[in-house]
């Protein structure tokens, strides 16, 4: 069936007043203004924009990545009535015959395009800026075991700690191995990270949150990532990780097409406050904010991108365009895809249709 979506059309590289994009299953047949083609439905709205895609997400819809392979798809459906039409499963640290065989479980659904890839956040994370991983399942990178989830095809992520021992090489196997090297939940100081991005580190996991903060006389991380033209740094924009003015800061600094707004989800995201799990770990979620129940920590988030987004632009001040890419092309170019995050004719990762104040009205896939 055809969609014809009329409005603001913002391919990523054009802006189209009055325009319209008339799409099929989530491909992108053409674009335009003026005269529309004949289309089985039409859909109007303010703005109308890529799929969002989301390199970093738990969970939601009262289910997780990593629990029952069935659980995958209702935190796809959750995050895309929201927009997001490109997700990739983020893993908490778990035991690295766990971590193998939800790749084993997730290889089909890969496969066929309901998910992104995976991302391992952890376990070659720093114990002393854990957040909310389990600090007696984190580890120093061994080449075998980090060869052996890697050699799976299905890994598009990996965050690694460059100043543990054997870190270094880590970031070097993985970004060999064609997946993004992430540097995060670091402690690592202005030189480690360098020395990581000399390696092949491009990525940074959710900057300034689980490393140390900017110091005058001890920039640590991250400075460090955000000087490196090289790095894409992610943003959990949702005023509790970071200050709308700390997102605004961190996006001028980076400058457009190095920002990437992520959600850092976890499965309360869509659903009521409570009591949940995040890997082994009880979580408490009270206002929509997920804390470790021992401890106290950030334990992820309950955010959408579409209200990320919403933040960027109403809250930190961000130009649409610029919030649009950070959920959209930039990302997508990070995952290394020419298919989606974008709207011009043969892209595959559907559209979005905004209303004036950002509210998704449509999501077409």
């Amino acid at each position: 069936m055809t969609v014809l979506a009329r409005g603001t059309v913002r391919t990523g590289a054009r802006v189209l007043p009055g325009g319209w994009a008339l799409l099929e299953r989530g491909e992108v047949l053409r674009v335009g203004t003026g005269p529309a083609p004949a289309a089985d439905e039409t859909v109007e709205g303010a703005h109308v924009v890529p799929g969002f895609v989301d390199v970093h997400c738990h969970g939601g819809g009262g289910a997780s990545f990593g629990g029952p392979v069935e659980d995958a798809a209702t935190v796809v459906a959750t995050h895309r009535a929201h927009g997001t039409t490109t997700l990739v499963a983020s893993l908490v640290t778990r035991p690295v015959e766990e971590l193998a065989a939800t790749l084993d479980a997730y290889a089909d659904l890969v496969a066929d395009g309901v998910l992104a890839g995976v991302h391992l956040e952890g376990p070659w994370l720093s114990p002393d800026h854990r957040g909310a991983h389990d600090p007696a399942l984190l580890r120093t990178p061994d080449p075998a075991d980090l060869d052996r989830l890697l050699g799976t095809g299905l890994v598009r992520v990996v965050t690694i700690a460059p100043e543990l021992p054997g870190g270094l090489d880590a970031v070097r196997r993985t970004a060999a191995a064609g997946a993004v090297a992430a540097v995060g939940h670091t402690g690592a100081g202005a030189d480690v990270v360098r020395e990581a991005v000399e390696a092949g580190a491009t990525w940074a996991t959710h900057l300034f949150n689980a490393m140390p903060p900017l110091h005058h006389r001890d920039p640590g991380p991250v400075a460090a990532l955000l000087e490196d033209e090289r790095v894409t740094v992610e943003l959990i924009a949702d005023g509790v990780h970071l200050h709308p003015l700390t997102v605004s800061l961190a996006a001028h600094r980076a400058g457009p097409g190095r920002v990437a707004l992520v959600t850092d989800a976890m499965a309360a995201t869509g659903s009521a406050d409570g009591r949940y799990r995040l890997g082994d770990l009880d979580v408490d979620v009270v206002g929509g904010v997920a804390r470790l129940v021992e401890g106290g920590s950030i334990a992820g988030s309950t955010l959408t991108l579409d209200r990320a987004l919403r933040f960027a632009v109403t809250r930190a001040g961000l130009e649409l365009d610029d919030a649009l890419a950070a959920v959209t092309s930039t990302p997508a170019r990070g995952l290394g895809r020419t298919d989606v995050g974008h709207l011009e004719p043969g892209a595959r990762g559907g559209a979005v249709v905004l209303t004036d104040d950002l509210t998704v009205h449509r999501v077409l896939t």
